[in-house]
């Protein structure tokens, strides 16, 4: 199956999620990237069931403009409601200036992280984006998200153990807390197409851990139809 990545911004090399899908070429995907959204047309969207964003509105590692045009945006609204698939992992859950559109695609936003940790990451429902799939803990940024789609059906979550530093959140009592349970994944529908949303993988060893692996084979596969 062909599929399109979508990756590298300043807080994130695309080098992390490229390392992170490699294995999976072994389970028959075959993966075009692009690093650079300059690179990025609307229409490329058509050649492929399933697109992957692990990029914030960032052109590229060191272009901060936006690349998320209204012109992309309604382009990747089209491409969902005509059947096709689309996962947001990580920073791809993360907005700009006027990302409206696809941030409603997409279900959610991002809203801050504590600093990394030791992430225990463990599916709450059965699905098939979840079969096969166990707990486990990677050293990773744990997000916080805005749920923004009523139909976010939640199947995974994620646990952030106390940093120490929960003082400095003080005026946000949503923050300040000695440990914090968030939605690490959910999928959700639009016209005749599939939405895939995963928090973690900062790092390539959370994107290389067995059960995330196997996150992401379901997920494509889900997001394709499958």
């Amino acid at each position: 199956m062909k599929v399109l990545l979508i990756c590298n911004d300043f807080y994130h090399p695309g080098n992390v999620p490229i390392e992170g899908i490699a294995p999976l070429k072994e389970k028959g995907f075959n993966f075009d990237i692009i690093t650079d959204a300059g690179n990025f047309k609307p229409s490329d969207l058509q050649n492929y069931p399933v697109v992957i964003i692990v990029k914030s509105d960032q052109v590229n590692h060191e272009d901060k403009t936006s690349w998320k045009t209204a012109e992309v945006q309604k382009a990747f609204t089209e491409f969902v409601e005509k059947g096709g698939g689309l996962m947001a992992i990580h920073s791809g859950t993360v907005k700009g200036e006027n990302t409206q559109e696809l941030d409603n695609l997409i279900g959610c936003r991002f809203l801050f992280h504590p600093p990394s940790a030791d992430i225990t990451v463990q599916p709450v429902k059965p699905h098939p984006v979840t079969e096969g799939v166990g707990m486990f803990c990677e050293h990773d940024e744990h997000y916080h998200l805005e749920i923004l789609a009523p139909d976010a059906d939640i199947l995974i979550a994620s646990y952030s153990p106390g940093h120490g530093d929960e003082s400095k959140y003080e005026e946000d009592p949503v923050r300040n807390t000695p440990q914090c349970i968030c939605p690490a994944g959910f999928v959700r529908t639009q016209g005749k197409g599939r939405v895939c949303v995963l928090t973690p993988g900062h790092n390539v060893p959370v994107w290389h851990n067995k059960h995330f692996q196997r996150t992401l084979e379901n997920a494509i596969n889900w997001c394709a139809g499958k």
